[in-house]
């Protein structure tokens, strides 16, 4: 046993156990309620989401059964069969379908962009959940979501959303929206994508750690230890199964043992069949002899960038997808932060052993990162493909989650933030990928988020002039698509500025959560002032 596993497993287990067990989730009437959509309406379900009846697959997987869904099937299974039996009517007549978050709003264009946005903010704000046999899970709290199709809290978008919340001064809504979180790991183990029963086997980028560090800079002293059980059963979910790895089974669930005997993660998910959100889409896509690619296509989802050639063995299609392969730089990044902060939580409180052995593997952690990660001839980073043992060699704003948490010398920064200006940055800011695969998440899109990422880590490297300039195209992109269109929208073409993205699985949406919350941060900004991450070490 590696010293790395002999750590946790001696001496966190029972800490975890201890201080994170909890009584289980509450189960709403009906008892298949919790299930996913796909689950609990077999038949049925496959039968709607291959008809196409509906333009998007989310759509059905977001309606509410009117009766229970024992009922809705057996009236199901009496009247497929009958000449007259017409599968739209029968939805429409045993389900609330959903609406959309946002896309009936009407802008009132003589407000400048902030103004909109803060317009935008109770029309986005969900009040607390009343108990439902839909697949919505309740939440105790108000929260914001992205909108459009995205009718639900998103876990690494609401980040970002609390950027523009704070700028709003709305730390109530940031305070619920981690209390919501909170209750989320404290119920079912961990944070999902979203609070629906289909995301249940999957998570999206940690920043919960981030949200707690946001929420600590107005609530001052106490913060991390108030959440630090929260951040702990977080970092036992993305750590499970650490304790099993050997030379014999160097990969299970998120967790990966490399040859030098560090360990690193990687995105998974516990299911390999079709997303029920996008099943038309994924039963397309997947031959019948490779079921486990529905894992590499979940996985990815899992990732947030769903979909990049970040993913793809070839680089090119989504067929060779192999996510589950891959080491990401961005993930590795943000568990390390994760790992200062619960050294910073201990320390807290005075636990000095505890402490200094999360500094002790957040350390580790920086060095297997730039070991695997880091390209000294290219001057980059590149996420680890551990089965084939190489990287990767796609070029990605991934690259910048490393200086966005200060864990490299100045001279990496400097040759990092010349790849950015020389091949990233386009006139509405920098392109999230420089290929264009026809997926959401390659060129020629532009995300907030990543924006946000990519200028606060150059100006932890004093890289002012290339953040500002990114600041300042990205900022003129978004308010010019809004003053054309009245929309705050999720993706942007940064190539040609003033038009919104494109690609990927379903048409663009507005709203819209993280731009909002983003775009909001930049345009208050006064000063350069470095954002509070990660200190260097």
């Amino acid at each position: 046993m590696n010293s790395v596993i002999r750590i946790f497993f001696i001496i966190f287990l029972p800490i975890f156990s201890s201080a994170c067990s909890t009584p289980p989730a509450e189960r709403l009437q009906d008892p298949t309620s919790h299930l996913s959509p796909d689950e609990r309406f077999g038949e049925l379900f496959e039968k709607v989401q291959l008809s196409g009846i509906f333009n998007d697959s989310k759509t059905f997987v977001d309606s509410t059964p009117k009766t229970s869904a024992e009922n809705i099937l057996q009236k199901y299974r009496a009247q497929r069969e009958r000449p007259d039996f017409n599968l739209p009517i029968f939805i429409e007549e045993n389900f609330y379908l959903p609406p959309s978050v946002a896309s009936d709003f009407k802008s009132d264009k003589s407000k400048n962009a902030a103004e909109h946005i803060e317009s935008l903010w109770p029309v986005l704000t969900r009040e607390p959940d009343a108990l439902s046999d839909g697949s919505l899970i309740p939440l105790p709290h108000q929260y914001v979501v992205p909108g459009g199709r995205f009718r639900e809290i998103y876990y690494w978008d609401s980040y970002f959303t609390m950027l523009g919340l704070r700028e709003s001064n709305r730390w109530d809504l940031i305070e619920d929206m981690v209390d919501n979180f909170s209750h989320l790991i404290d119920t079912m183990g961990f944070i999902p994508n979203g609070n629906r029963t289909y995301y249940q086997t999957r998570s999206q980028p940690p920043f919960y750690a981030l949200m707690v560090t946001l929420l600590a800079e107005k609530q001052g002293k106490g913060t991390l230890t108030r959440y630090r059980p929260y951040l702990l059963k977080e970092y036992q979910f993305w750590m499970n199964g650490r304790d099993t790895l050997s030379a014999s089974a160097r990969a299970t669930r998120r967790v990966v043992l490399l040859p030098d005997n560090s360990i690193m993660n990687r995105y998974w998910d516990s299911s390999a069949t079709p997303r029920p959100e996008s099943y038309k889409e994924d039963v397309e896509l997947v031959h019948a002899d490779n079921p486990e690619t529905y894992r590499h296509i979940r996985a990815a989802a899992e990732s947030g960038w769903d979909f990049s050639s970040r993913w793809f063995k070839d680089g090119a299609t989504l067929d060779s997808i192999h996510t589950t392969d891959i080491i990401p730089v961005d993930l590795n990044a943000l568990l390390y932060h994760l790992e200062w902060v619960l050294a910073d939580a201990f320390a807290e409180t005075g636990d000095a052993t505890q402490a200094k052995t999360f500094r002790d593997l957040a350390q580790q952690r920086k060095e297997a990162l730039l070991r695997y990660g880091w390209n000294a001839q290219d001057g980059f980073f590149y996420d680890y493909d551990f089965v084939a043992q190489q990287q990767t060699k796609v070029r990605s704003l991934a690259a910048m989650f490393p200086l966005f948490f200060n864990m490299v010398e100045p001279e990496q920064a400097r040759r990092v933030a010349q790849h950015i200006e020389r091949d990233f940055l386009q006139g509405g800011g920098v392109t999230t990928t420089l290929k264009d695969t026809g997926q959401q998440w390659d060129a020629p899109n532009g995300w907030a988020p990543l924006q946000w990422i990519t200028v606060q880590g150059l100006r932890n490297y004093q890289q002012h002039h290339l953040a500002d300039t990114i600041k300042q195209r990205w900022v003129k992109l978004n308010t010019d698509v809004y003053q054309r269109t009245g929309k705050m929208v999720e993706k942007y073409n940064v190539y040609q500025p003033g038009l919104e993205g494109g690609g990927g699985e379903y048409p663009v949406q507005d709203g819209f959560g993280w731009t909002n919350g983003v775009l909001l941060k930049l345009l208050n900004e006064t000063t350069q002032t470095p954002h509070k991450t990660r200190r260097s070490h």
